[in-house]
């Protein structure tokens, strides 16, 4: 049984996109579901499942569908903090207006 997960419409286009692309690589190098879902380690209806971008299926499901396809180069990057435009820019803000340094005292 597995549960309905409720997710943002960004997220949920994403992961229709990945699935898309994922069918888009695996078809265009000629590969069967079967042998892709061999290579994977997976079920060929789990491989359905990433191709149509159903989130209840694992993180481990996805890597291995990536892996071969020889994209797991994208998965690495996927959250790297270097992208983090969001995160970089909270972080600049957070940065003191002026850096001061303590006076040594004599005593």
């Amino acid at each position: 049984m597995s549960k309905n997960i409720c997710l943002p419409i960004p997220a949920r286009s994403a992961l229709i996109k990945l699935g898309q692309d994922i069918n888009s690589a695996r078809r265009r190098r000629r590969i069967t579901k079967a042998l892709m879902a061999e290579r994977a380690g997976i079920a060929i209806n789990t491989l359905t499942r990433i191709e149509r971008g159903d989130p209840n299926t694992s993180m481990a499901a996805w890597a291995s569908a990536l892996f071969v396809l020889g994209l797991t180069e994208n998965l690495r990057d996927l959250a790297d903090p270097s992208r983090d435009t969001t995160g970089l820019m909270l972080e600049e803000e957070r940065l003191p207006k002026r850096v001061r340094y303590k006076r040594e005292t004599d005593g």
